[in-house]
């Protein structure tokens, strides 16, 4: 399995997700494209799980693995705060946070992937 698949969908994610953060600023927002960064993300993170353990033949992953574990690591975390910022709407102080939570974290873990594909 190559880092393509992987990369085009982090890719799209992410460039939803700013996206999204944009309307956010302006004050709209528009569930159908949250339920694709939705999509999109988890889909992302299962396809560098699943590269991480290597590929179908039995080949070993190539070059470091440890940022793309920690590239892994931190994408579960940026779904989860993102899907807990969905669920704080009582609080928009709290949910304000934990979506500059998820922003900074997935950015981070996007960062980590570029840097491990470019390695390998």
């Amino acid at each position: 399995m190559t880092s393509t698949p992987v990369l085009v969908i982090l890719s799209a994610a992410t460039a939803l997700g700013l996206y999204l953060l944009l309307l956010f600023m302006r004050g709209e927002r528009r569930q159908g494209l949250v339920a694709l960064h939705l999509l999109l993300g988890f889909g992302g993170l299962e396809t560098l799980v699943m590269l991480l353990h290597g590929t179908p033949d039995g080949a070993a992953p190539t070059g470091s693995v440890s940022f793309g574990k920690i590239a892994a690591g931190l994408f579960a975390v940026s779904a989860f705060s993102g899907f807990i910022a969905a669920l704080a709407r009582r609080s928009p102080v709290a949910a304000n946070v934990l979506l500059g939570t998820h922003v900074t974290v997935g950015l981070a873990g996007f960062a980590l992937v570029l840097a491990w594909v470019s390695g390998t």
